[in-house]
């Protein structure tokens, strides 16, 4: 049995490019499904939660994927750290290496986790407009990226660097 892997989204679909997140699980999993890939789950929300340390907890490898208005080249991929950070019961967003933090601390799990940040440009509260064409074009480009690196992670998951 292979390594369990998640794909988790989050962001607001009906803010344009905040739904990048949201989009790449949507387009990942049906191409997984294609492609009868096992030991693949998929998970998405408007934001993190504390809750999502159970989520996690039970994956080898997980893949956080947000909407960025960080200057990028298109997207990137990053290690999440854990996180010192005080969590709060009022807080309404939480950062992924919060949750990592969380699932050491509560379940002592630490999987590989990362940090897919899809470059967005327009943040209006628009259910109508969808994504903007640069937008579209980063999560294409990283979709095909992610769909290039997944048998090779599946194969080999300890050789996962980006």
């Amino acid at each position: 049995m292979g390594k369990k892997i998640l794909f988790y989204g989050y962001g607001n679909p009906g803010r344009q490019d905040d739904a990048l997140g949201i989009r790449f699980i949507e387009r990942m999993q049906t191409w997984v499904e294609e492609k009868g890939y096992n030991n693949i789950s998929f998970d998405s929300n408007y934001q993190l939660n504390i809750e999502d340390a159970d989520t996690i907890s039970g994956h080898d490898i997980v893949f956080f994927v947000d909407a960025s208005m960080e200057q990028l080249e298109g997207f990137n991929i990053s290690e999440v750290e854990f996180s010192n950070a005080q969590v709060e019961f009022t807080m309404h967003a939480i950062s992924p290496g919060v949750v990592l933090s969380l699932c050491k601390q509560i379940y002592n799990k630490v999987p590989q986790t990362y940090l897919i940040h899809i470059k967005g440009f327009e943040w209006e509260l628009e259910f109508d407009k969808g994504l903007t064409d640069n937008g579209e074009k980063n999560l294409q480009d990283a979709l095909k990226f992610m769909q290039k690196r997944l048998p090779e992670i599946i194969e080999n998951p300890s050789a996962v660097i980006f």
